[in-house]
């Protein structure tokens, strides 16, 4: 990593602190500027490091883009409305990490079929357990939801798998944080609310970014 890339790393990190210390106190003027700024941070990171492929590196940069405008769809006062925008918005940023998934598997010499054994057997727990109780949440509370939540769903777990299979650890952690974080956050907005679990979504959604960012550096 350029010095650079881990200044502007380091006080992204700072801004991510601040904004888990904004919505502990439920601040949601200071949140409405640390939660962007922080994947702005992370984006500005991914443009500066040495990655150990360019156009990996330009995917996980159009992850970052497309998950910056499900942050602003998602965190609005309109967010109810605006629900399909963020899904969406997020939905098409896994499929920009999992095209970069696959080319970070192939500058090792490919997927490793044991360790995408491993992720599929998260990804199916996570679908028989979570999945399973979001989604019937959904049907019964959004039914016009349940398609687009299936496809996010079966989309975030595809991509989980894949880190695994790329063998790199960072990679793996950063993808199965996200399914956590989205997993805790559908749970609360269909199932039920529970307290700190905002906290939790952003902590984990912060973390897996950037571990997914720092996968690809060429260190």
């Amino acid at each position: 990593m350029t010095g650079t890339a881990a200044l502007v790393f380091a006080l992204t990190a700072v801004v991510a602190v601040g904004d888990w210390m904004a919505v502990a106190a439920r601040n949601r003027a200071v949140e409405y500027l640390l939660k962007p700024a922080t994947t702005i941070g992370l984006g500005a990171t991914a443009v500066l490091i040495n990655p150990v492929d360019d156009t990996v590196r330009v995917l996980f940069v159009l992850a970052l883009v497309l998950s910056l405008v499900g942050d602003v769809a998602l965190m609005l006062p309109a967010r109810d409305k605006l629900f399909p925008v963020g899904l969406g918005a997020f939905l098409a940023a896994h499929l920009a990490y999992i095209w970069g998934l696959v080319l970070l598997a192939g500058v090792d010499g490919g997927l490793s079929g044991t360790w995408l054994v491993v992720g599929l057997v998260l990804a199916l727990v996570g679908a028989a357990t979570v999945g399973r109780r979001v989604l019937r949440a959904v049907r019964a509370e959004r039914g016009e939801l349940v398609g687009p939540v299936a496809v996010y769903l079966g989309v975030i777990l595809v991509m989980m798998v894949l880190a695994w299979g790329t063998h790199r650890f960072l990679a793996a952690l950063g993808a199965t944080l996200f399914v956590v974080s989205d997993a805790v956050l559908a749970d609360n907005e269909f199932v039920r609310p529970r307290n700190g679990s905002h906290l939790v979504v952003m902590v984990t959604y912060h973390l897996a970014q950037a571990f997914l960012l720092l996968s690809i550096v060429a260190w």
